[in-house]
Parts: C-alpha cells; structure tokens; sequence
C-alpha cells in the first residue's frame, strides 16, 4: 500500500498588515546601508489604522528620512485609497529610532570582540532547508502558495481584476503519495476587494485568471477551491488587523517545512545572524542538494554573541543521502566558512537588497541579488565527500 500524507502552507500578499511592516523595515535597512554599507540596523514597525510606528536601534553614518521611506513604500505596495484602512499621503508616522546598544556594538565590531574578529550580533539557531520537489529546491506547498499571492498582486497592480484592495492570503494542501508530490487538494484564497464588487464575479475571475493561471497542472475536479469563504472581505489591510515586523517568519521560510530557529529576518543588518546565518545555511542545504549528495537536507547553524566561530554545525538529509550525514558536514566545513564576516563577504550582505526579500518569501526566488540561491558549491561538495 503506498504511503498518503498531507502538508499545507501559507503565504500573504505585500499589503498584509504584516508584510507591510516587514517590507516597511527592511527598505529603512536598505537606505541606510546604501548611504553607509557598514550600518548596523534593527527596525521594527507597527501598523494598524492609518498609522505607522517605526522603532529600534541603529550605527550608521547614514540620515534616512522615515517619513519619507514609509510613505513611498505604502504607496508601492498600493495603499493609495484610504478605503482600504490606510493611505500613503496622509497616514500618521512616528518614528522612535536610536543608537545601538554600545555593550552589543563592541561584540560586533571586528577587533574588539573576544576573538578580535567580527563576532555573531546575537545568540541564537538557524536552520537551512532545500529539498528535490520543485526546480527551486524548495517544498512544493509554499512555492505554490508564493506563486499565487505574487499573482494575486499581479492581476491587482495590472489591472485584470478591478476593484481589489493590497491585502490578501492563499493556502495550498498538498497530497503525497510516498513521500512524491502527487496533487494539491485544496486552495484558499483570501483576497480584500471594494465593497462595490460582486462576490461571485470576483470568485469567478480569481479563480480563473489566478488559481488556473498557477496551479492548472495540480488541480482536478476533486481539489477544493475557497475563496473569500466568510462571503465577503473589504475590511482589511491594517485597519482589519494590527501588523508587526517578523510575525510571518514561516511565510518567508519553508512553510512549516523544516524547522525554524524562531528569528526574524526584516529590519536587520547582515551582522545579526538570525538573517545572514539563515540565508547562508539556505546556500549550503541547497548546495547539498544540487550536487545530488541528498534529496532532502537541513542544516543547523548556532552562534553565541560576539564570538566569530559556530557553537554548532548540523546537516542532516532525513535518511536521503548518498552519503553519511557526518560525511557531508566535514565537506560542508571544508567548503563554506560559517563566521559573520565570511558570510557576509561570500554573499555579498552589505548591498541594499533586502526591501524585496520581505514580501513572497526569502528563498527559492530566481534573482541575481539573492546570492543564497547560487548552487556554485555543489561540484566542490561533491568532490570534499569522494
């Protein structure tokens, strides 16, 4: 009898509450570094009706105008009509931003720490994951869930389907038949809309110029499609629900798949490794994949703060690999340097890249500035475990 399983995830659209802040944060990051390339940089934000609160903590030469930065992305994002909870033109900002805690700054700094190289911003565990079931490497349910959020923002900007607010979410059920995608079962699709629409209209076009747009290939008469299942959503946006930074962390990961070390990733520079350790375990569970030592693979990473070297290196290809798990982690510490500033060097952290990375995930996306995503390593790996 073959093995049945099931998996779901999620993703949301830019004008989710909280993807707004995530974005919010993370092109504050990106002016700053773009004056000063050295920043260090942790902003958090809040947003709920017609209001933005920024905060945190910053070492920069760097002036950014906040005001500024917060407006433009509203209006990028396509909070243009006050309708839809918040209006870039008129919505209130506060800003709360100040220096950075001097105790962190000199674990931080290269040639002050205990090991008089650049230490870890912080403590903390971060996992990698990659897998064979897409061409990206990643989990089958959250690429599908990416690619239809990404196309419910599409149709909206491009104007195929009137009268839809920034707000939005999809989820995608996924049938497995002995571990291999076989089907997706079921698709939710949340999307905000004026009140003047018709809902059956609506239901209609998503899901013809959406759902069948996406998922054609993955769908039968049997998959259960809900859409807008409360019977309307017009309140939305911020004012249907308060957004913070970091609060869609598996969103922006594996969607469930695989685990996660519990931090966030917007809002902050490349020196604190809740990001860059992230993405560089990422560049390696994907390497460990494209070299076709493992069909599966997670890579732990840990760090204390203010000392450069790794408290801990795991790799582990869940019974997949074709070679030892303890193989493959002597091969990945040959091949890849694990200490911040290598990280940082390796892939390319200090360039003001990151406002896109906070909206339709921080993996498996085919973009030269997500230098994470290279799979340059493979022959080299493939090599250290002959």
């Amino acid at each position: 009898m073959p093995k049945i399983t099931y998996f779901t995830s999620e993703s949301v659209t830019e004008g989710h509450p909280d993807k707004v802040c995530d974005q919010i944060s993370d092109a504050i990051l990106d002016s700053m570094l773009e004056q000063d390339p050295n920043s260090r940089v942790a902003a958090e934000c809040l947003t709920t009706t017609g209001t933005v609160h920024v905060a945190g903590e910053v070492t920069t030469k760097a002036y950014v105008d906040v005001q500024k930065v917060v407006r433009d992305t509203l209006k990028d994002i396509g909070y243009i009509n006050p309708k839809f909870g918040i209006d870039y033109a008129d919505a209130g900002v506060w800003s709360a931003i100040h220096e950075q805690s001097a105790d962190i700054s000199q674990g931080v700094t290269e040639g002050e720490g205990a090991d008089k190289e650049q230490g870890a911003g912080d403590q903390g565990m971060m996992f990698g994951f990659a897998c064979d079931e897409t061409e990206e490497l990643m989990p089958f349910p959250i690429t599908m869930a990416h690619k239809l959020t990404a196309r419910l923002a599409a149709v909206r900007k491009l104007g195929i389907i009137k009268d839809l607010g920034p707000d939005g979410k999809s989820q995608v059920s996924v049938r497995y038949v002995d571990g291999k995608v076989d089907k997706i079962t079921a698709i939710v699709i949340a999307q905000q809309h004026l009140d003047t629409v018709e809902e059956e209209e609506l239901r209609k076009e998503i899901k013809e110029k959406v759902i069948d747009e996406v998922c054609s290939k993955w769908i039968d008469s049997e998959t259960e499609i809900h859409i807008n299942s409360t019977g309307k959503f017009v309140i939305g946006g911020p004012h249907g629900d308060a957004g913070l930074t970091g609060r869609k962390i598996i969103v922006d990961t594996y969607g469930g798949m695989g685990r996660h070390g519990g931090g966030a990733f917007s809002g902050k520079d490349p020196s604190k490794v809740d990001r860059s350790a992230a993405y560089m375990s990422r560049y390696v569970a994907k390497n460990v994949v494209a070299a076709g030592l493992a069909t599966k693979c997670e890579v732990q990473l840990s760090y204390s703060i203010g000392v450069a070297k790794p408290t801990s290196v795991n790799v582990d290809t869940f019974g997949t690999g074709t070679a030892s798990d303890e193989a493959i982690s002597k091969a990945v510490a040959s091949v890849f340097d694990l200490r911040p500033k290598a990280i940082i060097e390796q892939l390319k952290l200090k360039r003001p890249i990151f406002r896109k990375t906070a909206a339709y995930g921080h993996f498996g996306r085919d973009d030269p500035d997500f230098t994470w995503e290279k799979t340059d390593k493979a022959d080299e790996l493939k090599k250290a475990c002959e």
